[in-house]
């Protein structure tokens, strides 16, 4: 599963930062379906920073799990950057970590549309600021990876853990 050829692996780098800041992580996958937590567990050291990992895998989960609006997967499809940013901030919240990370994707090989072809993923990163700050952020990137249902799966996953590693970085 090592996607990147980062010396210290991903999951440790981010491992490392989020130990040094302090920070703990709550992470809601979707299409990888527990790899991010899996390679975050990996590390030693991880309950330091790792609050939970959820897979919210059908609507019904979701709603339940984290309280996503019915009406934003109805008009956006889980598979979005509104839901993945949702997805992000509920899991930060309701864990009450200072980091919630996201991600939904079409992984294949079916399941794919012309706006949404199989390979689409979008991965959020959600910052818990201080009360009355606004410093509360949320951001979303889509992502198109090429591969089969596990390589896509395993990109999605180490995408996740960098984008989160430079969220962190920001904030450090």
């Amino acid at each position: 599963m090592r996607e990147f050829a980062a010396e210290p692996p991903i999951e440790e780098t981010v491992g490392d930062r989020l130990r040094a800041a302090d920070h703990t992580v709550a992470v809601a996958e979707g299409c990888t379906g527990g790899l991010v937590t899996t390679l975050l567990t990996a590390t030693p050291g991880a309950s330091d920073y790792l609050d939970r990992g959820l897979v919210p895998y059908s609507y019904d989960s979701l709603r339940e799990l984290l309280a996503v609006d019915r009406e934003l997967l109805d008009e956006h499809g889980v598979v979005s950057e509104p839901v993945t940013r949702a997805l992000a901030q509920a899991v930060r919240d309701t864990a009450g970590t200072t980091w919630g990370l996201a991600t939904a994707g079409v992984a294949g090989p079916g399941g794919g549309t012309p706006e949404k072809p199989v390979g689409t993923a979008f991965v959020a990163v959600a910052y818990a600021g201080e009360w009355g700050t606004g410093t509360s952020t949320a951001t979303v990137e889509r992502y198109d990876i090429d591969g089969d249902r596990q390589a896509v799966r395993e990109r999605v996953a180490r995408r996740a853990l960098s984008d989160l590693d430079g969220r962190v970085a920001d904030r450090t």
